[in-house]
C-alpha cells in the first residue's frame, strides 16, 4: 500500500473535520497561525484545545505523537491502522504513531487542497535528506501566481514534484502530463491527486523533456531544479546536476520545441551575473532565432555570499558551522573561478509566434505588487501581438484608450532657492494594478495621453492638435509625431495604454 491508495479517503476525512487552510486559521486566530507559519510550535499548542480540529492540528502539522487510542478520538480506527501500512505515519519506539509525511491543506487555484510531500524542518529537527520531495515552497507559490488558469487543451507540468503545479492545472487542462526523475515525488504526487479526486493528471517517470519528445503542448509549466552551483545533485528537487544555471538555459532551449501553435510556456529560474557578460545578454542565447515572444522577468537579485548561505540553510546546515563553512567557501570559490557577481531569479514567460523573429523583453520587477502575474502575462502576449505587426502609420492612425486604473503622479518637493512653495521634480503615469508599471512623462505626453480616447480622435490628430497649441513648426510636429508613437509602444507595452481594437481576457 502507498499513499495514493488512502490519499482519497484520508482528504475525506480532513475534510469532514474542517482541517482547511482557512478553517484552521479561523480556529487558531491570527496570532497563533502566525506563529505556525514562523514555525514556532509553542504558541499553536497554546492555541489548541481538546476539539477534534485541535487533535488534528496537533498530529499533523505539528507532529506530535499519540496512542492509536488517541489518534482513533480524531479519525476512524480503521483508517488509523491504514496510514501507518500506507507509510503516511509510523510507530514510535514506544509503540505511539506519528505523522511520516507532511499531509497539508493549502488552497490552491481557489480550491481546498491537501498537498502531500515529504516533511521539513518548519516546526521539528528535521534535515531534509536527499530525495526529500517539496511541498508548497516560496518557489512554487511564485509560479502558481504567475501562470494563468484560463481553459486550454494540454499542460505540461515539467518536474512536477508534489504535484502543486499539475494540481493547479487540472481544473483548467482537459489533460495535464506531468513528469518527475523523482520516482518517490511521483508517489507523493499520485497521492496529491488521488486526494483532490483529479483523474486528468498523468505521471510519467524520466528526466526533462525525454518523456515527451515529439509532443506539443497549448501550455508548459517548469518549475526545475534550478539551483545555481557546482555540478552535483545534493537533492533532487533543487539541484541538476548541471553547472550553474544550466537547468534554466536547459529548460528555455528545448521549451520552444514542444509548444503548440500559439502556446505558452511559464518557467521559474534562475541566471548568473558575470563580470563580462549582462544578465540579459546571457538569457537571451538560450533564446532560438526564430519563432518565439519572451518576457524575461527577473524579480530578485542577490550576492554569492547570501545566495549561499540562502540554500545552505534551506537543506538545514548552519552556515556557521564546520561543514557549513567548508560547503560555503568551495561553493564560492566555483562562483569566482566563473566570474559570477551575483545571481538573478525570476519567470522566463514564452509563447509560440510561428515563424516570427523572436522577439524577447527583459525587465526587473524590483516594485512591490500582490496581485498575481498569470492575469498579466496572458494580456502581455495579446498586447505584443498587436504591437508585432502594427508600423509606425498604424500606431499613429489607431485609437486608444488610457487603462482604467491609470494614476496621473505630479511630484513636487519644496522649493529651497525661494524657500516656499514647491517646484514639480518629476510627473509620472502609474498603473495601480497588475506588476504596478510606471513610466516618467513629461508635459507633452501628458497632454496626448490625455487625449486619447477609443471614440475619439486617432494618435496622429492629438498630437498634430497638440503641436499647433504650443506653435510648433512642420518640423518640430514631425519630430513630436514620431516621439508620441514610440512613446505609446512603451505604453502598450506595459498595459497602461490599449489600442481600441484588442480585446483582453
Amino acid at each position: 500500500m502507498n499513499p495514493a491508495d488512502i490519499a482519497r479517503e484520508l482528504t475525506r476525512e480532513l475534510e469532514r473535520a474542517g482541517f482547511t487552510a482557512d478553517t484552521i486559521a479561523a480556529h487558531l486566530g491570527p496570532d497563533a497561525t502566525e506563529a505556525l507559519h514562523r514555525g514556532e510550535p509553542g504558541a499553536v499548542l497554546e492555541a489548541c484545545d481538546d476539539c477534534v480540529l485541535s487533535g488534528l492540528i496537533r498530529f499533523f502539522l505539528l507532529r506530535q505523537p499519540m496512542s492509536a487510542e488517541e489518534l482513533a478520538r480524531f479519525l476512524p480506527a480503521r483508517l488509523v491502522l491504514s496510514l501507518i501500512d500506507a507509510s503516511v505515519a509510523t510507530r514510535t519506539p514506544s509503540g505511539d504513531i506519528e505523522v511520516a509525511l507532511d499531509v497539508r491543506p493549502h488552497i490552491i487555484a481557489g480550491a481546498d487542497r491537501f498537498i502531500f510531500s515529504d516533511m521539513d524542518a518548519s516546526v521539528t529537527e528535521h534535515v531534509p535528506g536527499p530525495d526529500h520531495v517539496l511541498g508548497v515552497g516560496a518557489a512554487s507559490l511564485s509560479l502558481l501566481s504567475a501562470t494563468p488558469l484560463t481553459p486550454v487543451g494540454t499542460v505540461l507540468d515539467l518536474g512536477t514534484g508534489s504535484g502543486v503545479q499539475a494540481l493547479a492545472q487540472a481544473g483548467t487542462a482537459q489533460h495535464v502530463t506531468a513528469t518527475d526523475v523523482h520516482p518517490r515525488a511521483l508517489d507523493l504526487a499520485a497521492a496529491t491527486m488521488a486526494g483532490a479526486d483529479i483523474t486528468n493528471v498523468e505521471l510519467r517517470e524520466g528526466p526533462w523533456f525525454d518523456l515527451v519528445a515529439g509532443q506539443r503542448f497549448d501550455r508548459i509549466v517548469a518549475n526545475p531544479p534550478f539551483v545555481v552551483g557546482p555540478p552535483e545533485v545534493g537533492h533532487v528537487y533543487r539541484d541538476s546536476g548541471l553547472d550553474l544555471d544550466g537547468a534554466t538555459e536547459l529548460v528555455v532551449k528545448q521549451a520552444p520545441e514542444h509548444l503548440a501553435a500559439d502556446g505558452t510556456a511559464y518557467i521559474l529560474g534562475a541566471w548568473v551575473h558575470t563580470d563580462d557578460q549582462p544578465w540579459e545578454h546571457r538569457v537571451a542565447a538560450w533564446l532560438p532565432p526564430n519563432g518565439v515572444s519572451a518576457w524575461v522577468c527577473q524579480r530578485d537579485v542577490v550576492d554569492p555570499a547570501l545566495y549561499v548561505s540562502t540554500w545552505l540553510k534551506d537543506e538545514s546546515i548552519d552556515p556557521r558551522s564546520k561543514e557549513g563553512v567548508e560547503r560555503t567557501r568551495r561553493w564560492l570559490d566555483h562562483f569566482r573561478q566563473a566570474g559570477v557577481r551575483a545571481v538573478g531569479f525570476g519567470w522566463i514567460f514564452l509563447r509560440d509566434i510561428g515563424d516570427a523573429p523572436t522577439e524577447a523583453t527583459f525587465e526587473t520587477l524590483d516594485q512591490p505588487f500582490t496581485d498575481p502575474l498569470g492575469p498579466e502575462v496572458e494580456e502581455y502576449f495579446i498586447r505584443m501581438d498587436w504591437l508585432r505587426t502594427a508600423t509606425t502609420d498604424d500606431i499613429l492612425d489607431s485609437r486608444f484608450t488610457v487603462r482604467p486604473g491609470v494614476a496621473l503622479e505630479d511630484v513636487a518637493v519644496a522649493d529651497s532657492e525661494t524657500g516656499m512653495g514647491f517646484e514639480t521634480q518629476v510627473k509620472r503615469l502609474t498603473r495601480t494594478d497588475g506588476p504596478r508599471f510606471t513610466h516618467e512623462i513629461d508635459d507633452a505626453v501628458a497632454a496626448i495621453v490625455s487625449g486619447l480616447n477609443p471614440n475619439g480622435l486617432p494618435l496622429r490628430d492629438i498630437v498634430s492638435i497638440f503641436a499647433a497649441s504650443q506653435g510648433l513648426d512642420d518640423t518640430d510636429e514631425e519630430t513630436l509625431t514620431k516621439q508620441a508613437a514610440s512613446v505609446v509602444v512603451d505604453l502598450i507595452r506595459h498595459g497602461l495604454v490599449l489600442p481600441q481594437e484588442v480585446v483582453l481576457p
